[in-house]
């Protein structure tokens, strides 16, 4: 069977950046499973491996506006550090829940200076090409109610 939209999947993965540096890997563990067309997963991954069926294995490029996007530079800005209650030593890299006029938002730390702290709310791999080393484990049909909720249930997949 052939990924199409839909389907359930399953694949080991290994995620590089452009200088090669390994980013994240399922191999060693449990594959990931999704349901592909359902936004499980980023959507330049996700149409790249349309068409592939169980044992293939590719490699695919995704450029940022078809994974996490581009950085965009009002996400980024200075707080008080006031604004960090009960934080005692702030360093960069720390991520904290900001509150925000849409909701609870995930921030980094990307500077700590005198007169306050730089905060960047792009996600950590915006902006950034990503490259995948893809096994495909399996491709089979998703269940009506996989469908109905959007993502996979039972092994390796969302329990209910």
């Amino acid at each position: 069977m052939q990924i199409s939209e839909n389907t359930v999947v399953s694949m080991h993965y290994t995620l590089t950046d452009d200088q090669g540096q390994q980013l994240d890997s399922s191999v060693g563990q449990e594959p990931l499973v999704f349901l592909s067309g359902a936004q499980n997963i980023i959507d330049g991954l996700d149409k790249a491996l349309q068409g592939k069926a169980s044992g293939e294995k590719l490699t695919v490029s995704v450029a940022p506006e078809d994974g996490y996007g581009e950085i965009h530079q009002e996400l980024i800005q200075k707080v008080p550090a006031e604004n960090f209650q009960g934080v005692d030593d702030i360093q960069v890299g720390m991520q904290f829940m900001a509150q925000t006029p849409g909701g609870q938002q995930p921030v980094t730390v990307i500077g700590v200076e005198e007169d306050g702290v730089m905060l960047d709310g792009n996600h950590p791999l915006a902006g950034k090409t990503l490259n995948f080393a893809v096994e495909i484990v399996e491709v089979r049909e998703a269940s009506e109610e996989e469908l109905e909720h959007g993502h996979v249930h039972g092994e390796g997949g969302h329990q209910h």
